[in-house]
């Protein structure tokens, strides 16, 4: 595969990444979450007092297992479904759309039965584009090369 950046955004700098596993379940489960798009990454660093993005350069493996989700699809929704719910995959790397705070929160009344299938989509435009990438396992981390960083 080719070579691509992917930037982190977080409180400090991560030369060498790893996957933590936490309380809150995320889009596309546990992982080490970066995104193609810098201003995204800038955008989840400034949740932080301190605001660092972490840029890397990576080149996916071909052995790896990938999913990758060209756009927000039934399959696409129901994947974050279920990592949302605290199932876990078998994926390596995961790519697609993000589900952002307000995606989320629909996310969460789908599940929860307060709207359809239907009324999610109706309500799921994105303002902005979102990308997210995620390395689910150590395979996967070892594609990531820390190029540098920059505080916010």
């Amino acid at each position: 595969m080719a070579m691509m950046t992917v930037y982190h955004g977080g409180y400090q700098v991560v030369e060498d990444p790893e996957i933590r596993v936490g309380r809150n379940t995320k889009d596309f489960g546990n992982g080490f979450y970066c995104t193609i798009i810098k201003e995204q990454a800038e955008r989840w660093a400034r949740r932080y007092q301190t605001k660092v993005v972490s840029v890397y350069d990576v080149r996916l493996n071909s052995n790896l297992n990938i999913k990758e989700f060209a756009n927000m699809s039934e399959e696409w929704l129901d994947f974050i479904v279920s990592c949302r719910s605290g199932k876990d995959h078998d994926y390596d790397v995961v790519i697609g759309a993000m589900a952002d705070d307000q995606i989320y929160n629909y996310v969460s009344d789908y599940i929860d039965g307060s709207i359809t299938r239907e009324q999610f989509w109706v309500l799921a435009k994105f303002k902005y584009p979102t990308h997210q990438i995620v390395f689910c396992t150590e395979a996967a981390l070892k594609c990531l090369e820390y190029r540098e960083c920059e505080v916010l």
